[in-house]
Parts: structure tokens; C-alpha cells; sequence
């Protein structure tokens, strides 16, 4: 799947894509053209349970121990790694097994035999999983696919969860395959991408944790990893991100926060596509989707100003001005289109060409024709710098005479720190050295704080433009002296940030 990834020891794998619907998409979709025969076939009853020490090694670790029962018989599978946004490329080792204990002679060669070793400690039964499963073999060009439909929950002695999901595992040919069958299932039933195994949702109620706010994460970069390879890491992270945080919005009513979150992420994503823009300018994908995503998240903007309008300014208003009668109305006016742009982002995300293009994307950033670009086998730490000068260069340019800026040119500016700070997250892991590690903290803060004045700056005239929008009393001009000690922090931060040296030289 990528430089990293063909260079690593071979090893027994599993490639597949995780899918999510709901039980009545389930059983809709057993009735796909693609799937003959599948409404016919009479589940398979699959009882699974987890195992771990009581101090959570094997978890600890990135690995997974189960004991699976179908029928009679016993099967033992050690697996490695939590998978990504949808594709999940896994070693995997399975043996059967007498009876549904552990057995260590089976896990000896895997990466688990170390790891169990090391902790002489006990297993324990952590929770179960109780399935029913339908299993349609696929082809798809040269490819051949098994198609799994699950339904099922569970278990755990803190609760229970319902499991709903489609596998499509390969079993000879090319990855991309995959998410063309993706595709066209897809354009009958609601399927999103996975980003959760069934031990993850285990592990969630052991924690007693639902779906969750998640924040972007820290990349772990492997050493000598090639651009391509930073890059699709990169754009897994921030679908990711997305994927956690739009389930969070779906199930856990609308929250501001998880709205906030995914906006972050896609911005995070869009970063990524510009600042690849030299490795992906062969192929003519790259732009297109772009401008779709920006496209399509429109209403997500809206209505995250009307959140931090009602959270922060509305608020700070009333105290400012306890007398004013108008602000009563001001707010009804506010959360009445509040309301509506919620409206709206929940009719984008439930549309099928949110969840198509989030497909497609995938797709395209595991097998899109940029991979096989010369610049994508170019080490990644030459490309980062290049690209991070570019970055800094044009943040030092845009915000010369910061504090007379006026607010369109001042707004480019708070992109180009944005955009900054995004590529310094992206690329810091493929810079190891302690040298670097301090001037990154040096170089993060000194952004932080840029982008910090920078942002209130920019919500001062959203506010503005959102209050005289919805016909509310007039709001302090960009001569405020608030406004103005704002611009000289920022200029400030500025000032600070060039002069701390670039971790990445």
C-alpha cells in the first residue's frame, strides 16, 4: 500500500474495508445486483471473545487476541494495529484451536508471543461479540473480493452496543478494487466508512465511552518514510478525524462541538491537498477534490459563525449593554438560523454524495495515480522542508505591516499561519532529533500565539458582518482599542515567530 508499508518483514495479512449501515440497510442490501444470492443465504451464527491481561498489554501494544466459535470448531486470531479510515491492512495470524481458551502454542511466532511473555500475567475475558453472518464472494475486475454482511452486538459487562457493518475483504488483486465495490453498493444503501474494528467498540464500553468528540492526532512517521507515504498518512489522519467526530454530530445530537471538530478536520485535509500540491499536480484528481469538499461543507461554516456568535459575542454584548432591548430579539433571530444551518449540515451529511465523495476520496488516496508519481518516492523530510519554506516565506510576505492590514488582506494572512501550522504538525514526526523537538516547541507556540489573535480578530468581523445580518445594534469598528492591542499581539507573535529558527533545517 505504500513505500513503508512493502519494505516491512513479510507477514500474514488481511486487507479489507470496513463499512457502517444500519440493520435495515443490512438486509436491503443483501438484495444489491452485486451480491446474487445473498437475501438466499442463511447467516452463520459467530460467537467471538477478547482476551487481554489485566494491565492491558496485548492494547497496550496495538494488538488484539480472540477465540472465534463457528459450529464446532475453534479459531485463534492475534491481530496487529487499530487500521485506518475505512481500509484495514493487518498482519494477522490465525490458527484453530481445541476448545475457546487460549492457546499459547498458537500465538508463538506472532506478535503477541513477546508481548505475553514480557507481561506473565493471566489472560482474562474482556467482552464478546455475537454475530450473524452472510459471506458473497465478489469479482471485480481482476480482483476477488469477499463480501461479509454482520449484524450482531456486543457484549460486555459494562453494556451492550449493536453491530451493523459490511467487510470487503481481498483476496487476490489490487486494493482499489475495493472501494469500487464500495461504490456501487453504496448507491442503493447509506454505508459510511469504518474507522472502528469490533474491538474498538468493545474497548469503548469497557471505558464507558460512546461516540466521542475526538481531536486531530499526533502522526507517527516511520523513519526514512517517502513523501507518498507522509501523504497518505496525513490524509487518512484527517478522515480519521472526520469520520469520529461526524458520527459523534449523528449520534449525540448535533453537538456544536463535534461540528467544530469536523470542520476542523476537513480544513486540516484541504491544508494537506494544497501543500502536496507539487507531488499531486500529476494527477487530475487531486484539485477536483478540492474544490469539491469546499464545495459541498459550505453550510458547515455558517453555521459553526452562528455557534461561536451565540457562545461568545452574543454574550459578551448583553454584558456590555444590560439596557438594550434589542438583543432579546437579536438572539431569537440568531438560533432561528442556527437552527436552519444545522438543517442544512445534517442534509449534507446524510446525502449520498457526502457519503460517496468520502468514499471515492478514500479510494483515491490509497490507489489515485499520484502514487506512482516520481516526486511521491522522494524522501519526505527534502519535501517537507521545501514545502515548509514555501509556507513560511509566504506568512512572513502576507503579514508585513500587520497592524494596518485591512480585514481581507489580514484574513489571507490568518490563512497562511493556518496553512503554517498545519504542514509544522503534518511533518513534525519525520524530524527526530532533540534539536529539533525544541525548536518545534519554540516554532508551535510562537504560531499558537499568532493564530490565537489572528482568529479573535477574524470572529470580531464575522460577528460584525453576522450582527448586521440579522438587523442587531451596531458592533465596535476595527478602531476599537480592543481590536487594536489585538493587532499588536499578533504583529508581535509575528515578529517572535521568524525569529525562531525553523526545526525542520
Amino acid at each position: 500500500m505504500s513505500d513503508t508499508d512493502s519494505a516491512a518483514p513479510a507477514e500474514p495479512r488481511e486487507i479489507e474495508l470496513k463499512l457502517d449501515c444500519a440493520g435495515p440497510d443490512l438486509t436491503a442490501l443483501a438484495a444489491h445486483p452485486r451480491l446474487e444470492g445473498a437475501a438466499a443465504l442463511e447467516p452463520e451464527l459467530l460467537v467471538t471473545t477478547y482476551y487481554d491481561t489485566p494491565g492491558r498489554d496485548l492494547r497496550a501494544a496495538g494488538l488484539t487476541l480472540r477465540v472465534r466459535a463457528k459450529g464446532s470448531r475453534h479459531i485463534q486470531t492475534v491481530k496487529a494495529g487499530r487500521g485506518d479510515v475505512g481500509l484495514f491492512n493487518r498482519a494477522e495470524w490465525e490458527s484453530e484451536i481445541v476448545g475457546e481458551t487460549p492457546d499459547p502454542a498458537a500465538w508463538a511466532g506472532t506478535a503477541a508471543e513477546q508481548v505475553l511473555r514480557e507481561a506473565d500475567a493471566p489472560l482474562e475475558r474482556l467482552f464478546s461479540t455475537v454475530v450473524r453472518r452472510r459471506e458473497i464472494p465478489v469479482e471485480q475486475g481482476a480482483s476477488k473480493i469477499l463480501v461479509t454482511l454482520d449484524e450482531g452486538r456486543v457484549e460486555a459487562p459494562t453494556g451492550d452496543a449493536s453491530l451493523c457493518e459490511v467487510e470487503l475483504e481481498l483476496q487476490e488483486g489490487d486494493p482499489a478494487d475495493l472501494f469500487l465495490v464500495a461504490q456501487a453498493l453504496a448507491e442503493s444503501v447509506p454505508l459510511r466508512l469504518s474507522v472502528k474494528a469490533k474491538s474498538a467498540v468493545g474497548f469503548a464500553l469497557l471505558d464507558g465511552k460512546g461516540p466521542s468528540i475526538a481531536k486531530s492526532e499526533i502522526l507517527d512517521l516511520p523513519e526514512g518514510a517517502s513523501t507518498g507515504d507522509v501523504f497518505r498518512r496525513v490524509a487518512r489522519a484527517c478522515l480519521r478525524h472526520m469520520r469520529l467526530n461526524e458520527t459523534a454530530f449523528l449520534e449525540g445530537g448535533r453537538a456544536p462541538e463535534a461540528l467544530h471538530q469536523i470542520r476542523v478536520a476537513l480544513r486540516r485535509l484541504r491544508s494537506a491537498l494544497s501543500l502536496f500540491a507539487p507531488m499531486l499536480e500529476g494527477d487530475p484528481r487531486a484539485e477536483g477534490f478540492n474544490d469539491e469538499i469546499k464545495r459541498v461543507t459550505e453550510p458547515f461554516g455558517h453555521a459553526r459563525n452562528l455557534d461561536v456568535f451565540l457562545g461568545h459575542t452574543l454574550p459578551t454584548l448583553v454584558e456590555e449593554r444590560p439596557d438594550d432591548q434589542g438583543l432579546d430579539g437579536l438572539r431569537e433571530r440568531a438560533e432561528a438560523e442556527r437552527e436552519r444551518a444545522y438543517d442544512a449540515v445534517l442534509a449534507t451529511l446524510e446525502s449520498p454524495q457526502w457519503r460517496g465523495l468520502i468514499i471515492e476520496f478514500a479510494g483515491w488516496i490509497e490507489a489515485g495515480s499520484w502514487a506512482a508519481q516520481p516526486a511521491a518516492k522522494e524522501d519526505g523530510r527534502d519535501f517537507a522542508a521545501r514545502v515548509l519554506d514555501r509556507a513560511r516565506l509566504r506568512l512572513k510576505k502576507r503579514g508585513r505591516g500587520l497592524k494596518k492590514l485591512d480585514p481581507h488582506t489580514r484574513h489571507r494572512a490568518r490563512i497562511a499561519a493556518k496553512k503554517l501550522r498545519y504542514g509544522a504538525e503534518f511533518f513534525a514526526g519525520l524530524f527526530h532529533k532533540k534539536k529539533s523537538r525544541r525548536r518545534q516547541e519554540k516554532f508551535g507556540a510562537a504560531l499558537s500565539d499568532l493564530q490565537d489573535h489572528l482568529g479573535v480578530l477574524n470572529d470580531q468581523e464575522t460577528a460584525r458582518a453576522m450582527t448586521e445580518s440579522l438587523s442587531g445594534p451596531p458592533m465596535p469598528g476595527p478602531d476599537d482599542p480592543g481590536a487594536q492591542k489585538l493587532l499588536e499581539a499578533a504583529a508581535d507573535a509575528r515578529a517572535e515567530l521568524l525569529d525562531v529558527k525553523p526545526f525542520w533545517r
